[in-house]
């Protein structure tokens, strides 16, 4: 099945655990000091550098750029490490996330509580799904490097639904 990123509040709730995906469009990476510093942002009511309504975050810290392509490899990291900001990201209007591993139970009841869903790339692969990165922008906190917030936009990114909106999970016990 084939998503479009700026669709993916409409798309989410079609979605379910197990489905694979080609997710198209613009996304925007984010890893844990991004997230601490957008938390700060929200609670001071500041302006955020990405509008979170409708957003797909990747929890991605993308290599050098190498001459002549947009994006070095950029391979998913540990989801979890951002657990303790992804509720309120959600309840803000966050609506897709790409990472990898299992989520905790607060995040499982934001997603499902926000029409919302996990997806998970294939960790290990960052030279290939760079191929599927078209343009890259540093939007935020260019001081963090690699952790900088960049908006990407990707074409045919392959991805997994890992837990829907339904409740569903590919981390739930058996």
């Amino acid at each position: 099945m084939t998503i479009d990123a700026q669709k993916m509040a409409e798309q989410a709730p079609l979605l379910h655990a197990g489905d694979q995906v080609l997710l198209s469009g613009v996304i925007y990476t984010a890893r844990d000091q991004a997230h601490k510093r957008i938390r700060s942002l929200m609670q001071a009511g500041k302006v955020l550098p990405f509008p979170l309504q409708g957003a797909t975050v990747y929890y991605a810290g993308p290599t050098p750029t190498p001459l002549n392509l947009p994006i070095g490899a950029c391979g998913p990291t540990t989801s979890g490490r951002m657990d303790p900001y992804t509720p309120a990201l959600l309840d803000a209007g966050l609506k897709g996330m790409i990472g990898k591993g299992g989520r905790s139970e607060e995040v499982c009841q934001a997603i499902c509580r926000n029409k919302a869903v996990y997806l998970c790339a294939v960790g290990g692969a960052g030279a290939l799904a760079a191929q599927c990165v078209k343009q890259l922008e540093v939007v935020a906190f260019p001081e963090l490097g690699c952790e900088s917030v960049k908006r990407l936009t990707v074409q045919n990114f392959p991805l997994l639904v890992a837990i829907d909106c339904h409740g569903g999970s590919l981390f739930a016990d058996r």
